[in-house]
């Protein structure tokens, strides 16, 4: 563990070497710095954390209180505790009003001194550990709602914290309902603009002659109707993120105003004669092949350049075919505690014949199914009979698990195979995914650890041989 670090600045050189000696015996796992000039000071808490400083308020080259303003300006999770000769109630309320934790007077009483450099250094860690939580909790929260551990999951949770860390605009590609919103989200979240407005845009609900003001704003009287100025979703965004859903959709006359703002950074309302700069960052997301629509001209090519500076894929449900079972799982929780209702799980057959249906309305379409087999299904056990596709049809496949000229096994024995192949993949998967550790992969399935084990038994499966994978 490093030490604490303690700066010291006042202009008297040597009350900063008394002070020094004074607390390096008191403190002795305190790392103490000493600077008599203000630039200094300032260039050494630019270089390197500091936990505590004491500050001098009155000095000849610049007062303590803008010396202060100017650190908080660098750092503005700094503890500071003001020093000073000349102690008055107003000048310690002028000083913690500018950020000062605390405030001592010279000369200086040993035991108010080291009471004051005591707290000021265990408020600056609790100061800290709170930050550090704070930003643990950020990392975790934007991937609350996403539910998979297969490699294109991991890909894409990868590319999204990836992404976050920088200021590019990006461009989400994927079918509907795979999950580009909650992407786009995740990546504004993690991001430095997480604190600042996120606005979603579905492009193609807007009407396409509303669409431009809408973006851009317009000046009273620029249109019939236009009864008073409007900022526009730009201008909203300042500072933030605005998410343009559908890209793919907006008419021609529209792209040439979007490729200006992402050019110039700035915006002319409809009816100003006058531009105005934005600070905006964009993630755009589509379902169309825009490369397709920039062959037949109905996307600008320029504009798809400037926005695919960095793109990123979400995976068909039938690319992550392996995460159904945690989604299914996920659902049904989900809808049992929406309904209050008791808790359900679905039969092994069922959850098996959901892996090898096709699914083209992806996650958003595997959540309908669900919610329809929990609020129909009166019993805790969800069997085949109550999955419906889109049309409310009920549809169950069973794997072909035998070649073409095989003979066709009975139905009981075709079954308990097509179970035990499913849940001997299931739990490999599993064990793989975490190393060898049940505790883990009961958590992620939803099994009991007493459950998990009695299945691995079944099928001799034995989480020692997945150890040297983790």
């Amino acid at each position: 563990m490093h030490p604490a670090q303690l700066l010291i600045v006042d202009d008297e050189k040597d009350l900063l070497q008394g002070l020094k000696r004074m607390l390096a015996r008191e403190f002795e796992e305190l790392d103490i710095h000493t600077r008599h000039d203000p630039a200094a000071a300032l260039a050494l808490v630019r270089e390197k954390p500091v936990d505590l400083i004491l500050l001098d308020i009155q000095m000849p080259k610049i007062h303590g209180l803008e010396l202060l303003k100017q650190m908080n300006s660098i750092d503005k999770n700094l503890t500071v505790i003001m020093m000073t000769g000349y102690g008055s109630i107003e000048v310690a309320v002028q000083a913690m009003k500018s950020g000062a934790y605390d405030f001592i007077t010279k000369p200086f009483d040993k035991t108010i001194l080291f009471r004051a450099v005591g707290k000021g250094l265990e408020h600056n860690h609790l100061l800290r550990e709170n930050i550090k939580l704070r930003e643990r909790i950020c990392e975790k929260e934007p991937f609350a709602n996403f539910v998979g551990q297969s490699a294109p999951m991991q890909r894409l949770y990868h590319g999204i914290r990836t992404t976050a860390r920088t200021d590019y605009t990006v461009l989400i590609l994927g079918e509907s309902g795979t999950g580009k919103e909650l992407t786009a989200r995740a990546i504004h979240s993690l991001s430095k603009r997480r604190d600042n407005p996120l606005l979603m845009v579905n492009c193609p609900a807007i009407p396409e002659h509303l669409l431009e003001s809408e973006l851009f704003g317009h000046r009273k009287g620029a249109f019939t109707g236009a009864h008073r100025d409007q900022p526009g979703l730009f201008v909203e965004a300042d500072k933030g993120t605005l998410c343009l859903d559908e890209i793919g959709d907006i008419p021609v006359a529209i792209q040439t105003k979007l490729l200006r703002v992402l050019q110039e950074q700035e915006i002319k309302p409809l009816g100003s004669s006058k531009t105005r700069s934005v600070d905006v960052r964009i993630i755009a997301s589509t379902n169309r092949n825009l490369e397709e629509k920039i062959k037949d001209h109905s996307f600008r090519e320029d504009l798809f350049y400037r926005l695919n500076v960095v793109s990123l894929h979400t995976p068909t449900l039938g690319e992550i075919r392996e995460d159904i079972p945690l989604l299914v799982d996920h659902f049904t929780r989900q809808v049992c505690c929406e309904l209050e209702l008791p808790e359900k799980h679905f039969a092994l057959e069922a959850v098996e014949a959901l892996v090898n249906r096709p699914w083209p309305g992806n996650v958003r379409e595997l959540q309908n199914v669900v919610r329809g087999a929990v609020l129909f299904c009166p019993d805790e056990t969800i069997t085949p009979g109550y999955l419906r596709n889109a049309k409310g049809e009920i549809e169950y496949t069973t794997p072909k698990i035998y070649a073409e000229n095989d003979a066709i096994e009975p139905y009981k024995e075709a079954k308990e195979s097509a179970i035990s192949l499913f849940t001997k993949n299931y739990v490999t998967r599993l064990l793989q995914e975490t190393g060898g550790n049940v505790s883990r992969a009961a958590d992620i399935s939803g099994l009991t650890r007493a459950a998990l084990q009695k299945i691995m038994r079944r099928h001799a499966i034995i989480s020692s041989n997945f150890r040297s994978e983790g």
